[in-house]
């Protein structure tokens, strides 16, 4: 009797084993992800004194994404040209890379033609991705505050109207069809009016009645709309609102993503669009959860320890540093060798706050730019100082402005962007006068250094000549 109940119990355990395996099979079936119906695009290519920056900001964008929980595919159309290197880091992060040839642009010889806008029409292809229902098409400048999944379930074609009659290309959300993608194809070989020969132009000549559609606003239920829509705004606020009040107050539609259609050596990528463009700031932070610096940070430091030596450098020789520069022979013109050390020595200045500016990694973190910048230029006016012999508070005035210009400009209590920028402009107000101070005194500290060398040697009415700088 006990061996029948133990095979019961036995029979029972190998019974709920099963169950239990079974049970685990159907839940790991159940989350495995099918083939997804949706996805975010965007597009790449070359050709472009900023193709980097696009890159990288293509994958913050596609990272931050992910970041939001999009139940979307990540896809990038990107031309054939794209260095290797670069799909690859797409691929790594989870991102769908379609490789497309250039289209043509037939607006090139467009009297306002801007050459920057030659492959924008590569945007098209979004139209081809026909295993998805829906697209919502990207620019990389645009910063994702939040999930926007509802736009999937906008109609045929929906875009923004940033400006009152033109709507803005950087996000709108499409249906792929080969149909229309053929026939775009068809109307960009028979001349389709284009106003600036870009992506811009030709989709709102191709869908020109979209300011008279109703606006979307998503259905509760989550079906798919049919027919063309208007975004609400908060899909495309343009930063602009931002600095007028330095706080979004976007009243239609949710507050979901801001995009930054300025100036191209002005987008927030660069490290020196903080704290002249506030939101710089909100961007790279994004880029430092997602992504990271670690391109740029070796590259960064190696400045950071060439400029140290330099200023160590310098600290050392500085005694002799200037006999390089003068030698005991007289000048017969006095006020050409005057000229011609002031034209040197204000060239030197200049160069000293230029050069570093180009230097440091253009895409790297503002609090790191910033002060590697202000570092460099210190190095090098040090030299300049040293070389000429002029007064230091005189060539600094400069590099101590632009210290109190940062800290004017990045102050958080200012009430909107009106005050903001009357603080900046009074700032600039009182400090040129110190700055022509500075340059006055530099340019009388060369015409002393050439009499008093001149008076050494007896001669008081001829100077010494400027030699070359080694």
């Amino acid at each position: 009797m006990g061996r029948r109940y133990l095979g019961l119990w036995w029979l029972f355990l190998v019974l709920l084993a099963a169950e239990a395996l079974a049970a685990e099979e159907t839940a790991t079936a159940a989350v495995v992800p099918g083939p997804r119906r949706h996805a975010y695009a965007a597009m790449m290519y070359m050709g472009t004194p900023r193709d980097y920056e696009f890159y990288v900001a293509t994958r913050v964008m596609m990272r931050s994404l992910r970041g939001l929980s999009a139940d979307a595919d990540r896809v990038v159309i990107a031309s054939l040209d794209v260095p290797p290197s670069w799909v690859q880091a797409l691929k790594d992060d989870g991102v769908k890379v379609v490789s497309v040839d250039n289209l043509k642009n037939p607006y090139e010889t467009q009297e306002n033609f801007n050459s920057r806008f030659k492959l924008t029409l590569n945007k098209l292809y979004a139209w081809t991705l026909v295993s998805y229902d829906r697209v919502v098409m990207l620019d990389s400048d645009n910063m994702f505050l939040q999930n926007t999944d509802e736009l999937f379930q906008c109609g045929q074609f929906c875009a923004v109207f940033i400006n009152p009659c033109i709507f803005h290309t950087g996000l709108f959300v499409l249906k792929p069809s080969m149909d229309v993608f053929k026939n775009m194809l068809h109307e960009l070989a028979v001349g389709r009016e284009n106003p600036d020969g870009a992506d811009q132009g030709f989709l709102t000549s191709y869908f020109p009645d979209l300011l008279d559609q109703p606006m979307f606003h998503p259905p509760v239920n989550g079906t798919k709309l049919d027919g063309n829509y208007r975004l609400p705004l908060g899909y495309q606020m343009d930063a602009s609102y931002y600095y007028l009040k330095l706080r979004w107050s976007i009243p239609c539609g949710p507050n979901s993503v801001v995009t930054f259609p300025s100036a191209p050596w002005m987008k927030p990528w660069y490290w020196w669009s903080w704290p002249v463009l506030p939101l710089g700031l909100s961007w790279h932070e994004q880029r430092r959860e997602h992504l990271g610096y670690s391109s740029e940070i070796p590259m960064a430091l190696f400045q950071a320890l060439l400029y140290i030596g330099v200023i160590a450098v310098n600290r050392l020789a500085r005694p002799s540093l200037s006999k390089l520069c003068y030698n005991r022979r007289m000048e017969k013109n006095t006020m050409s060798s005057l000229t011609t050390l002031r034209v040197v020595a204000a060239l030197s200045i200049v160069a000293a706050y230029l050069i570093p500016f180009f230097l440091v990694p253009r895409t790297v973190h503002p609090l790191l730019g910033w002060p590697l910048y202000l570092l460099g230029s210190f190095s090098l006016c040090s030299l300049v100082i040293s070389f000429f012999l002029l007064h230091p508070l005189a060539v600094l005035t400069i590099w101590i402005g632009l210290i109190g210009t940062l800290f004017v400009m990045a102050c958080p209590w200012y009430m909107n962007g009106v005050v903001r920028a009357l603080a900046v402009f009074a700032y600039a107000f009182f400090c040129a006068p110190v700055v022509w101070a500075s340059l006055v005194k530099i340019m009388s500290s060369l015409q002393t250094l050439i009499e008093r060398e001149a008076y050494r040697l007896g001669e008081p009415n001829q100077t010494v000549e400027f030699t070359k700088l080694y």
